[in-house]
């Protein structure tokens, strides 16, 4: 019995919740489910709905795209050259050309307050302690970056060279 008003309390609150949204007008966004499915494939990423579709769709546009020093296209791209693409593309935020200049554009974010759309920095074997890298935080430790010898990817903050290489996280407001 008390399962069964349960049900029924249930019931009547989705009846007035769907009442209610279509009575004034509102539609649920739309969302390209088969487009999320393969970006969530492609990134290896769970994708929920509070999550912010765009940057992952775009993210997932850009994977496998070759490394290009200096390059800002599809037909070949560096790290800086693919965060200003997709900053521009989904957050309509110009970003400055390079590293260092998109560094100071951010304000730090810890490694544990990262939030998706975040930009994550690194030095480099070469670059002693001078940011040499960036990338964007996509969620779950994942970051999508334009790497020297494989081309844009999705790396994990906590793989070995990320860990020591790690600078800090930037938020762009």
């Amino acid at each position: 019995m008390k399962k069964q008003c349960q049900l029924l309390q249930n019931l009547i609150l989705i009846i007035v919740l769907v009442t209610s949204v279509s009575s004034c007008g509102t539609k649920p966004p739309a969302l390209n489910y088969p487009a999320l499915a393969n970006a969530a494939i492609k990134l290896d990423i769970d994708i929920e709905f509070k999550d912010n579709h765009n940057l992952y769709l775009e993210s997932a546009g850009w994977l496998g795209v070759p490394y290009r020093i200096g390059g800002t296209t599809k037909s070949g791209v560096d790290c800086s050259g693919l965060t200003l693409n997709i900053y521009s593309t989904v957050f309509d935020t110009k970003l400055k050309r390079n590293t260092t200049e998109q560094m100071k554009q951010s304000t730090k974010v810890s490694k544990r307050k990262l939030q998706e759309g975040d930009l994550v920095f690194f030095s480099s074997k070469n670059s002693k302690k001078q940011v040499a890298h960036v990338g964007i935080y996509l969620k779950d430790g994942k970051f999508v970056h334009a790497s020297s010898s494989k081309g844009v990817i999705v790396s994990k903050l906590n793989e070995a060279y990320y860990k020591k290489y790690w600078i800090r996280g930037g938020r762009v407001n």
